[in-house]
């Protein structure tokens, strides 16, 4: 058995009952967001408020702040999803960005990285050796942007949930929150027919 084979099999035996809740109600929210179910929100609750103790105490400070940013954005997207028109429709619908909005998704995550960047190397020198800045911050600044762009039922936010899922498995494997990196895997396999749902939402609303 290899040694990286090893190590998620060891990862797995050391998974805490808390890990272990966060990954299922993540998945769960997932599954939830694919079939526009506002359950989304409620279980991405559940998921987001545990993973902002489990990155604090991995040293994860972007991920740490994803995940308050997250906590956030449930509240917030809950609240957008749950409004209805006069005959009881969804007043928000799955829609593509607009090329200004694509500009506007793109300055927003620079921003977003170049910031959590600065900090996290500036906490690495002085007060978290252990913290990766360029990984974190990658991670983090793609979840930013795909929470936004989902609580705005844009379709483009799973382009971002698959760069956050991607960055995410090797980052929480090396911190030792195996089970949290497999379960970024089974995301990354979630996102696909998500996209592809939503991609055909918007197609069908646009008729």
């Amino acid at each position: 058995m290899g040694e990286t084979a090893q190590r998620f099999f060891e990862g797995l035996r050391q998974t805490t009952l808390l890990e272990f809740i966060a990954v299922l109600s993540g998945i769960a929210s997932v599954w939830f967001s694919k079939k526009e179910n506002i359950l989304v929100y409620p279980t991405g609750l559940v998921n987001t408020t545990i993973y902002i103790y489990l990155s604090l105490t991995g040293n994860l400070f972007g991920e740490a702040s994803v995940n308050f940013y997250y906590t956030i954005m449930n509240i917030y997207g809950w609240v957008l999803w749950s409004k209805k028109d006069q005959d009881h429709n969804n007043l928000l619908i799955i829609k593509h960005s607009s090329g200004k909005e694509w500009v506007l998704q793109l300055v927003f995550f620079g921003g977003f990285y170049l910031l959590i960047f600065m900090l996290l190397s500036y906490l690495k020198a002085d007060f978290a050796p252990g913290a990766l800045p360029a990984a974190d911050a990658f991670a983090s600044a793609t979840a930013y942007t795909g929470m936004w762009l989902m609580a705005k039922k844009k379709v483009e936010s799973w382009y971002w949930w698959i760069a956050t899922d991607i960055a995410s498995i090797p980052l929480y494997f090396t911190k030792g929150f195996v089970f949290t990196s497999f379960q970024f895997m089974i995301l990354l396999v979630l996102a696909i027919p998500g996209l592809i749902s939503w991609h055909k939402k918007a197609a069908y609303a646009s008729n």
